[in-house]
């Protein structure tokens, strides 16, 4: 695998890089040369094509975690011994080698020419050039007084894991990270929705499809705001969940669902902060993001009445931002339309309700929950069970799943009409619909 060759292929690319620029007699006679380094790199990156000054940042700030004291093999080589302030680099609190600064950098790229570190200082280490915008990289702020170049150039430590294995992990569910990865084995023939709701889905997965075309091929990136926002409303059980799993499924998307008894806090100023961890993680990963129960946080705001009701506006008013500037799939579930904030019902591009399935629709449901080595008794009658019994999806699998253990420890796999009314009875009782 090319990205196990990146840590062998990083000190030939930097001595070459240095003899070349800077007449180094240290020019390196190993093999793989630098030309191998960018063969290897170049495809974690296959929608940019990478240049010089692309190399070089993502190798210093790369070199570190590799080879903690090649810089310093390197710029002792290359420019003597002794203290060259021109190169930048400083010194971590337990990392003892060299780590390199924006300074580094634009002084390997331009050395002393003043137009050309000009140009550099505001293309390639300006905050919207890529390598920055798609948090590939990050300058960290100088200390206070210092000039800017003097902070850290740094790798996002996902990058540092891609690049040196080939793979990232998925983000530990926890208060650093409020939401867990949803997965599903149903596929959209499992999924009983009413027509118009299943049209309206269709065209959510118009926009995952050719969204992106959409906005760069046919220039409506320039008026209207990126990314997709949808409201699922509806009540429970009624396939908001698992739509947002088959969407994320059907088109190769990790879909999170967003755990906002994590997210909200009592402390001021903590549930933006969980909010904003949340969403920097999930930026430019084309992750779709479930926020269940939706109301908890985005519900309508109040009248100023004390300090509370201004933090909580100010909350939804930050939430609000962050929602529209997302450039993925964000999907809001509620049981009621009506406790939504009108400010985000306006920034939908689809509000889809998920009704109470109707008989025709049920009775699906009950054929589709059967399991395949299940028999129905000559009495059971799902038809009629459909007409009689007002139960949604998850009510309907629930009773199924209820009927089958007990069929199960009855040594038997046939299913007679009183052990579905029996289940039936038992999901009522529980969702207090009867007495």
């Amino acid at each position: 695998m090319r990205h196990r060759l990146l840590p062998h292929l990083i000190a030939p690319y930097l001595t070459d890089y240095l003899h070349s620029h800077f007449g180094s007699a240290a020019k390196s006679d190993s093999k793989p040369i630098a030309s191998d380094f960018k063969v290897a790199l170049a495809p974690f990156f296959p929608t940019h094509r990478l240049s010089e000054p692309d190399w070089l940042l993502l190798s210093l700030s790369l070199v570190p975690h590799l080879d903690p004291a090649l810089l310093d093999r390197l710029f002792a080589n290359t420019f003597g011994e002794g203290d060259f302030p021109q190169l930048g680099g400083v010194r971590g609190k337990q990392h003892r080698g060299i780590l390199p600064t924006a300074e580094t950098a634009l002084y390997l790229l331009a050395g002393e020419d003043a137009k050309a570190r000009m140009h550099l200082h505001q293309t390639c280490l300006a905050p919207s050039y890529w390598l920055f915008q798609e948090q590939v990289l990050q300058l960290e702020p100088p200390l206070p007084g210092e000039p800017r170049l003097s902070g850290r150039l740094l790798m996002h430590p996902e990058y540092v894991e891609l690049l040196t294995t080939g793979q990232v992990s998925p983000p530990r569910f926890g208060m650093e990270f409020p939401a867990q990865r949803l997965s599903t084995r149903q596929e959209w023939d499992d999924l009983v929705l009413h027509p118009y709701t299943r049209q309206q889905v269709q065209n959510i997965l118009h926009w995952l499809e050719y969204g992106s075309r959409l906005l760069s091929e046919w220039g409506l990136e320039r008026k209207v705001a990126p990314g997709y926002r949808v409201l699922f409303y509806g009540p429970p059980g009624t396939g908001k969940t698992l739509t947002a799993n088959l969407l994320g499924k059907s088109t190769g998307r990790d879909v999170y669902r967003v755990d906002l008894s994590l997210v909200v806090s009592k402390y001021i100023g903590e549930t933006e902060k969980n909010l904003s961890t949340l969403f920097d993680k999930a930026e430019h990963k084309d992750w779709i993001l479930f926020f269940d129960e939706a109301d908890a946080l985005f519900g309508k705001r109040t009248g100023v009445r004390d300090a509370h009701d201004r933090y909580a506006n100010q909350e939804i008013s930050f939430l609000l931002q962050r929602v529209e500037t997302y450039n993925g799939l964000v999907i809001l579930a509620s049981n009621f339309m009506d406790n939504i904030d009108e400010a985000f019902l306006r920034r939908f591009q689809a509000i889809i309700h998920f009704p109470q399935p109707r008989p025709n629709e049920r009775l699906l449901l009950w054929q589709k929950a059967l399991p395949p080595v299940v028999e129905m008794a000559p009495d059971a009658d799902l038809k009629a069970l459909s007409e009689q019994y007002d139960l949604s999806g998850a009510d309907i699998m629930n009773v199924m799943h209820f009927c089958c253990l007990q069929a199960m420890s009855q040594n038997t796999r046939t299913l007679s009409q009183e052990d579905l009314i029996t289940g039936i009875q038992r999901e009522l009782q529980k969702l207090r619909k009867v007495k």
